[in-house]
């Protein structure tokens, strides 16, 4: 049986790894190598989490107003983290990757039409990114750097909102890529439409990634899709069905049986990961009170220290973040809903990243730009970008501010690296100010 940080392992990766397969540095947010004896040792006095949750107050799912002190907003740092900000470019993509895409030995970034080339950030073209409602939308909802031929060049992977077809476009690598040619795409495969965004998984572990397309309808099926290459033939996709009917607008990887093997959840339901082979036959699926429009990803990690992964899930089209705290209720597995902070809306991209070094993972969010053209609540309240860590002597979440007010929010994807090599891990956010770069210094 593999171990929890094991298990998540196979379901994300935030920079580049060659794993017996091709290369890929995309997805979900980084895992984290953590033994159940080490996060035990985080632990703080169970009972104190318990008064904590029994004495918060459930902040309302979509409220009106923008007052703080009725929202609950958490206490911030006394000592907030340092960034630089860059903005790379202005579009309304909202999708981007990190990786080395020249193969120099340095991180590069992909944001829709453009590359950024590492360490200067020199911007190059890559692709064509049709507009939809009228400029409204880039058609990118999440990109990601494989090596889909196996010719040992990064290229991009990416979805849409509406189109039946996930494209992928062909690094030309050497010369071409140095004069600055544009990437040919081609189409892996159908994926069906409403999708909210494109993820990239590893569920067997074998370095060959899959891709699983969040759907917002909630009675659409939840399929994955495996990467096949023939030699002779284009790499395409073979899909299999990991659940017939339960869906919904939210995503996320967590162990909530305790079993050791990371399951997989959505906005309506949860998938119970199965012994061996993963393709092997469909999930088992549990019902659990509807999760609402849910974050993509929900993040999922033991804060508390008790031997239990919990669930960090922002509110996409309304106010709040909030912690999720896996509980029973009449034999069958429910989410405990616990406040973090409702002060700001639209906490659609979250990523869970170990921002100071220090072996304690936090929480990067904030608000996503104009997700709906100005119709959620709080469309139209600042920008925002936060970091959240949970402090187990307060048995709560403080909140360190990265950017506020200044144009710097999020879009689809929040991606994290080391873009100048000084050791400390930088950001890069694209949404509809911008690409931004956020050089972390200390």
């Amino acid at each position: 049986m593999r171990s929890v940080a094991r298990g998540r392992d196979r379901c994300v990766a935030d920079a580049t790894a060659v794993v017996g397969g091709p290369t890929f540095a995309a997805g979900f947010p980084p895992a984290w190598s953590v033994s159940r004896a080490t996060r035990t040792a985080m632990a703080y006095d169970r009972v104190m989490s318990m008064l904590m949750l029994l004495l918060s107050v459930t902040a309302p799912q979509d409220p009106g107003h923008t007052d703080p002190t009725v929202r609950g907003e958490p206490a911030a740092s006394a000592e907030p983290l340092r960034f630089t900000r860059r903005l790379l470019a202005v579009s309304p993509n909202e999708g981007c990757a990190i990786g080395d895409v020249d193969r120099d030995g340095r991180l590069d970034i992909t944001a829709g039409p453009l590359w950024f080339r590492g360490p200067d950030c020199e911007a190059r073209p890559l692709r064509e990114v049709a507009e939809i409602d009228g400029g409204a939308y880039l058609a990118n909802n999440g990109e990601h750097l494989v090596d889909v031929d196996g010719d040992g060049w990064l290229d991009v992977v990416s979805g849409t909102f509406f189109r039946e077809e996930l494209r992928w476009f062909r690094n030309p690598g050497g010369t071409a890529l140095q004069r600055g040619l544009r990437w040919v795409g081609a189409d892996l495969g159908k994926i069906g439409v409403a999708n909210e965004i494109t993820t990239v998984c590893d569920l067997d572990g074998d370095g060959v990634p899959e891709f699983l397309v969040n759907c917002w309808n909630d009675h659409a099926a939840v399929v994955v899709f495996r990467l096949r290459r023939e030699e002779g033939a284009a790499p395409r996709l073979e899909p299999f069905v990991l659940g017939s009917r339960g869906h919904g607008h939210g995503i996320g990887w967590c162990d909530l049986d305790g079993d050791g093997d990371e399951d997989l959840v959505v906005k309506t339901c949860w998938y119970e990961r199965p012994v061996g082979d993963p393709f092997a036959a469909p999930w088992r699926q549990h019902r659990f009170d509807d999760l609402g429009r849910a974050s993509c990803p929900m993040v999922a990690y033991d804060f508390d220290g008790d031997g239990r992964d919990e669930l960090v899930v922002g509110r996409a089209h309304g106010y709040g973040l909030d912690r999720l705290l896996p509980t029973m209720r009449d034999g069958e597995l429910q989410l405990a809903r616990q406040p973090i902070d409702a002060s700001f809306s639209q906490a659609h991209a979250l990523l869970l990243v170990d921002l100071l070094g220090d072996g304690r993972p936090g929480i990067v969010t904030g608000k996503r730009v104009r997700a709906h053209e100005g119709k959620d609540p709080g469309a139209d309240d600042p920008t925002c970008l936060y970091y959240f860590r949970y402090d187990p002597a307060a048995a709560r979440f403080v909140r360190h501010t990265i950017a506020a007010g200044d144009g710097v929010g999020t879009g689809l994807q929040i991606r994290s690296g080391d873009l100048d090599g000084d050791g400390a891990l930088d950001l890069v956010v694209s949404g509809k100010t911008g690409t931004w770069l956020l050089l972390q210094r200390r």
